[in-house]
């Protein structure tokens, strides 16, 4: 088996290879002076078992290109199987046609992946669980949801917990946190006006008195999580908390989580934390590397992936 990485998430790639006991393959990913990106696998990978480990995050077409380029050098250096292993995919919120003449964007991009020669894919909380289904290979969607359940047991008062989805959308993820810790669910119902603008309309449950936690799978701008917050604390909540697994946390997100009423934003380390993230006060980061490091290592022993989640 080799464990190949891009420059989207080195960090993670390094943990996951600690995790499993390897070193990560000498690679060269680097950009000609027009930013062309040229790759070089500087280890026989003949026959060999690849996992190449890379989001799809900010620069999103750069590290997508990234990932397209190694698949295909190692694809013609004769790899037996290549899996791209993708913790966050990249425009998966394009999942759909939202408009008259728009693009299915998250197809175009499975598309890509398995043109490039990927056999199989690996990723984490997919936005929205069809996009499986847009894969005409096999496709593994992993959860947080077990290192998210693992945190909050350690930190939180059950019997005091209420978990929150902050829409009408992400019901499914929220309930099934829920039930894994025994706890109520509420719902934010919010209305959008725009894109990255959201106006909070109305509460569905009772958070008075209870710790709340919101659940959803990406944080982008944060105005959602501020707005719910807000709404459950004016509804009588006595805390407000998030736990997102991908923190795109994109322009001015992360100045407005830290003035937020969030007691803390929990994600994951899907995306490779930027400086500010790291130095905001109330934002926290919870490793997948285990997660991602075990799936690897049963797609190579051809075990049980989704007994992980049992």
């Amino acid at each position: 088996m080799k464990l190949v990485t891009g420059n989207s998430n080195r960090s993670l790639a390094e943990q996951i290879a600690a995790y499993l006991e390897i070193p990560l393959t000498k690679c060269l990913v680097r950009r000609f002076a027009d930013q062309e990106v040229f790759v070089e696998i500087q280890e026989n990978v003949r026959g060999e078992d690849v996992f190449v480990v890379q989001s799809t995050s900010y620069p999103a077409n750069d590290h997508l290109m990234e990932l397209l380029i190694l698949i295909d050098a190692l694809r013609r250096a004769s790899a037996r199987r290549i899996t791209a292993a993708i913790p966050y995919y990249g425009y998966a919120r394009q999942d759909r046609k939202a408009g008259p003449r728009t693009p299915i964007s998250a197809k175009l991009v499975a598309n890509l992946i398995a043109e490039a020669g990927a056999d199989r894919v690996l990723t984490l909380d997919l936005h929205a669980g069809q996009i499986q289904g847009f894969f005409d290979i096999p496709t593994d969607n992993l959860f947080a949801a077990p290192v998210m359940t693992r945190d909050i047991k350690e930190r939180y008062d059950l019997d005091n917990l209420m978990v929150v989805s902050p829409d009408v959308g992400g019901v499914v993820r929220a309930r099934a946190l829920a039930k894994r810790i025994d706890a109520p669910l509420a719902i934010v119902d919010k209305r959008r006006e725009r894109p990255g603008e959201s106006e909070v309309m109305n509460v569905i449950g009772s958070p008075q008195g209870r710790d709340c936690i919101l659940v959803d799978d990406i944080v982008d701008s944060g105005g959602t999580l501020c707005n719910a917050a807000d709404a459950l604390l004016e509804q009588g909540a006595t805390s407000v908390a998030a736990y997102i697994t991908h923190g795109v946390l994109s322009g001015g997100a992360v100045a407005r989580i830290s003035n937020s009423r969030l007691t803390e934003l929990v994600i994951s380390d899907s995306i490779e934390a930027t400086e500010a993230v790291k130095a905001s006060p109330n934002i926290r980061a919870v490793s997948i590397a285990p997660l991602i490091g075990e799936a690897i290592s049963r797609t190579a022993l051809e075990e049980s992936v989704s007994s992980l989640f049992d």
